[in-house]
């Protein structure tokens, strides 16, 4: 697959100017309402779409294939990412109305984590072709343990890059109108918005971690990569304000991820074996999640229909 320089510099730039409409269009009203984060989200996944169409066009089926399973891979594991900023903004008590900033600033950093990490992913995979077994078996043992710890709670005083954090740089409490940093005696500190900042990008890089060999496993060509991952995490944070206040009813999707985790995994230790064809993937990875989503909201509905009886 050969991409031009321009085809890099236009999705930059698709990027950058998505990134400033969003920030514009909620500069005055900062809380997201539902009807708002819906708007959003189709949006998002609307341009997600259009760029695979774009793909398809302009390389072949093939390797829209390759876009559309990563995108998909990448979009189902950011619900994981939800359900933690949800937890941490919980934890933090963290308003409402400054929720949307730190998730925008979060966003900018897993962009540019993420294409650090696809850079050296690829080229580890150029320079030792075993590495996607080492890939594979990560994300089989990864999804096993997401499966084994799915109710595990975290106490995030104790966290050590918070606890680090707070140890380096000089910080304050309060609330201080949604700023990351204020002038204090003569210097400046960090409020405690900054400090769920760091907590956040600190997530992000951990799921990072899981997600990235994960699409390597349908694709290894950066271009296709850092896109499908890119288009995806553009939509997180309407994604958040969509599903913060029904989370609740996703009871095995917890189940569902680990299992989408595990099947890459194995997909990667297969290669040589037997190369599964991209839309057999990306068809399995749809069936569990459907599955997950489908038997999730049957679960809750039965609950909450027994509770009112």
């Amino acid at each position: 697959m050969t991409v031009p320089f321009w085809a890099w510099a236009a999705v930059l730039g698709v990027i950058l100017a998505m990134l400033a409409i969003d920030l514009a269009a909620h500069r005055k009203s900062p809380v997201v309402g539902v009807r708002s984060a819906l708007a959003w989200s189709g949006a998002w996944v609307v341009l997600g779409l259009a760029f695979g169409a774009v793909v398809w066009w302009v390389w072949g089926a093939e390797f829209a294939g390759q876009y559309f399973a990563g995108y998909v891979i990448e979009k189902s594991l950011a619900v994981d990412n939800v359900f933690v900023f949800a937890i941490i903004f919980g934890y933090f008590a963290v308003p409402r109305e400054y929720q949307h900033r730190i998730l925008f600033y979060g966003v900018v950093g897993a962009l540019v984590f993420r294409a650090v990490f696809i850079a050296a992913g690829s080229v580890l995979i150029a320079s030792f072709a075993w590495i996607l077994y080492v890939f594979g078996a990560f994300l089989v043992i990864t999804g096993v343990r997401m499966a084994l710890h799915k109710d595990e709670t975290v106490d995030y005083e104790q966290n050590v890059v918070l606890r680090a954090f707070r140890k380096v740089v000089p910080s304050t409490d309060g609330d201080h109108g949604g700023k990351f940093l204020v002038r204090r005696a003569g210097r400046w500190v960090a409020t405690p918005l900054l400090a769920v900042l760091v907590l956040i990008e600190v997530t992000d890089i951990v799921f990072a971690v899981d997600s990235i060999p994960a699409i390597f496993a349908v694709t290894q060509e950066p271009f296709l990569v850092f896109t499908s991952n890119a288009f995806a995490v553009l939509g997180l944070r309407a994604m958040y304000f969509l599903l913060a206040d029904v989370m609740h009813r996703f009871v095995y999707l917890k189940i569902g991820l680990a299992l989408v985790l595990v099947w890459v995994g194995v997909k990667m230790l297969l290669l040589d074996v037997w190369k599964i064809p991209t839309a057999l993937s990306l068809g399995v990875v749809a069936a569990i999640l459907a599955t997950a989503v489908t038997a999730s909201l049957l679960r809750t509905r039965t609950t909450a229909l027994a509770r009112k009886e």
